[in-house]
């Protein structure tokens, strides 16, 4: 019988509600495995880099990187409350997609990458893709996609 541990959980936030979400339940998944959960925010510098290099957009890309600072910071102490210490947090500069699925599992040793259930209506997963479905289909780790229905259960 295969008996998997999970010791190096990366998991996405953006603020979302599936972000925060899928962090919750890995907190859970690194408690039970004795492992280390790895939150990472990535800011998408292509916007930026399409917008054009101005004061403004280094004034925007500042107010993203101090929020995301933020959001990172509130996420350790969150894990803290839960008297869980063994969180590492990530902000880099990227495409999502490239980050979450290749350049941080490598990085870190990831065994599993654990992601929210994507907010996009078909619509938007058309126009722009969605983060989730990419990870499920490049992770060279097993991959929990965190459905809202199933939180409580």
């Amino acid at each position: 019988m295969l008996n998997q541990t999970y010791k190096n959980v990366l998991v996405g936030v953006d603020g979302s509600d599936q972000g925060n979400l899928a962090y919750e339940k890995a907190i859970a998944v690194a408690k039970r495995n004795n492992g280390r959960v790895i939150v990472a925010h990535v800011i998408e510098n292509r916007v930026y880099e399409m917008m054009g290099y101005s004061s403004l957009n280094d004034n925007l890309l500042d107010q993203e990187t101090e929020n995301a600072k933020e959001l990172l910071a509130d996420c350790k102490k969150h894990a803290e409350s839960l008297g869980f210490t063994q969180v590492e947090t990530v902000l880099t500069y990227g495409t999502a997609k490239e980050v979450m699925c290749k350049d941080l599992p490598e990085k870190y040793d990831v065994d599993l990458i654990m992601v929210g259930q994507s907010g996009l209506n078909a619509v938007e997963r058309l126009m722009v893709g969605s983060v989730s479905s990419y990870i499920i289909r490049h992770a060279p780790c097993d991959v929990l996609v965190v459905h809202p229905d199933n939180v409580e259960k």
